[in-house]
């Protein structure tokens, strides 16, 4: 079984970088205008994927300007947000996208569906992320049909992981000017 979860997470990391290359670079670069201005940048993660979160403040390398971000925070026009949901029609992510969205806060999104018309929470995000994820990645070994492992953490964190590598050259460059 070991083999085949590999396999299946090798390719939808393949999936991602494939189709989502574009849009993880652009991600990091609108994080990157408020650490290069005089914003701050904050990360709104929900359901499993609040680890990320922890991960990036507390990690073994910490995303630079990141700061901690509650329902409470007041933001300002410098400064930048990436959301991270699995599910693009949650009502309490929706409520912070139209939020920003009309306060003139940039914002970025990192969710399981794909971009498309009858997809609001893209149409709403300056640049949006799909972890191209529909459901489970294995069969159940005893239940037929059924699939298990849905792998919203692993997703989440890879795609988190693009974009600091974007995000920190970028911000490198801007330190050596």
């Amino acid at each position: 079984m070991s083999k085949i979860l590999s396999t299946q997470m090798s390719g939808l990391f393949q999936r991602i970088i494939q189709s989502e290359e574009e849009a993880i670079e652009e991600t990091s670069r609108l994080l990157a205008q408020a650490s290069i201005g005089q914003g701050n940048i904050y990360f709104a993660c929900y359901d499993e994927l609040q680890a990320l979160e922890e991960n990036a403040l507390h990690g073994a390398e910490p995303f630079i300007n990141l700061k901690s971000w509650s329902p409470t925070t007041q933001l300002t026009e410098a400064d930048r947000v990436c959301i991270f949901t699995t599910k693009s029609d949650n009502p309490e992510v929706l409520n912070l996208a139209k939020k920003l969205y009309d306060n003139f806060i940039p914002f970025s999104v990192v969710s399981s569906e794909p971009k498309s018309d009858t997809n609001e929470l893209s149409e709403l995000a300056y640049t949006y992320v799909s972890m191209k994820i529909r459901g489970g990645i294995l069969p159940h070994p005893t239940k037929l049909g059924e699939r298990v492992v849905v792998p919203y953490l692993m997703a989440g964190l890879f795609i988190y992981e693009a974009i600091k590598l974007y995000y920190d050259e970028m911000v490198s460059e801007d330190d050596e000017l």
